[in-house]
């Protein structure tokens, strides 16, 4: 996939609301597989749709994409040997070693891309009528629907849920949305009323931790309102919980744990150790080169080396060769790590 291609990709991403990030070859030193202006999408799984280079530059993308997932901050790369690019780095860079045969070097933008919040009204209120219309001036994807009809199949741990049924069937709704696990649950009415339908749930069995999430009254506290203002509350309260991350938690957390589990040793995964997926099926699929620090394949095709009982593996034969002069001087060097 390429040009035209990763383009119709992202935009199939977008509207299926998959949160995954673009990397972009913004500079390359001869020789190299990339080019500048090449693309890639890499999904919050770690698959990469597009070309960014070849087998040296891949693994390391993919980690550092999941790690831009994960905080909502771009990062700009430089991949290659600190001797290409000695002390003339600007600030905000992040160099990555590689020690690639073909000796090249590039520069990878790596930007997120979020989907819109997703946020889900249920009732047919004016206050549920006039939040509909306020998030979607946002562009929030939003769905409004009444009591009866309210499912949760579209429903994920990164959606926004606010009951408004008003008295009608909100005990109902609100067990059907709780079990939904959203990243937020709001019930618009009053304390008293939270408090009653709270309990009833309690008494039917619902767990108190799933309870404990549900926000009660829905939205900042702005005094005796008007619908119109009540909506404006919810609304504000959403902004608020969305820009302070607390909304993508669940997610990024979710993306995290996924780059982790790959292994570096900025992260303190698997330091360039791990056995063969193929025979030991606890092992992760990949493991981190002790000599020059890239991601690599944990099986025969990366060059495996067995020292004191540890299987380590190689990007190159050249890490392979430095490693098998001295092995001990790497694994204290991971060690530390």
């Amino acid at each position: 996939m390429e040009g035209l291609g990763v383009l119709e990709e992202m935009g199939e991403l977008t509207r299926r609301g998959e949160t995954f990030a673009l990397a972009t070859v913004v500079w390359r030193q001869g020789p190299s597989s990339s080019q500048s202006g090449s693309r890639a999408i890499i999904t919050a799984e770690g698959k990469l749709h597009g070309w960014i280079g070849g087998a040296c530059a891949e693994p390391v993308v993919i980690r550092e994409a999941q790690r831009v997932m994960a905080t909502g901050t771009a990062k700009l790369l430089l991949l290659g040997t600190p001797e290409q690019f000695g002390a003339a780095v600007p600030d905000g860079m992040t160099v990555i070693p590689i020690s690639c045969q073909s000796e090249g070097a590039i520069e990878v933008y790596i930007e997120a891309v979020l989907p819109a919040p997703h946020l889900v009204i249920v009732g047919v209120s004016p206050m549920a009528h006039t939040l509909a219309s306020l998030a979607r001036a946002l562009g929030w994807r939003t769905e409004l629907t009444g009591g009866p009809d309210f499912a949760t199949a579209g429903v994920d741990e990164r959606s926004m849920i606010v009951v408004a049924t008003q008295g009608h069937d909100d005990e109902d709704v609100l067990e059907r949305a709780v079990a939904a696990r959203p990243a937020y649950l709001g019930l618009v009415g009053s304390r008293r009323r939270g408090a009653g339908v709270l309990g009833y749930l309690a008494e039917r069995g619902v767990p108190r931790d799933q309870l404990d999430r549900v926000r009660v009254p829905a939205g900042l506290d702005l005094g005796s309102t008007t619908h119109q203002e009540i909506a404006v509350a919810v609304l504000a309260e959403l902004v608020q919980l969305r820009a302070s991350g607390a909304l993508a938690r669940p997610a990024a957390e979710s993306v995290k744990r996924s780059a982790d589990s790959k292994g570096s040793p900025e992260t303190g995964g698997e330091s360039g150790v791990g056995g063969d997926p193929r025979t030991n099926p606890g092992r992760p699929a990949q493991a981190v080169d002790p000599v020059c620090g890239m991601t690599v394949a944990a099986e025969s095709s990366g060059r495996p080396v067995q020292h004191e009982d540890v299987d380590y593996y190689f990007c190159c034969a050249g890490c392979r060769r430095a490693f098998e002069k001295d092995p001990d001087a790497y694994v204290k060097r991971e060690t530390r790590c």
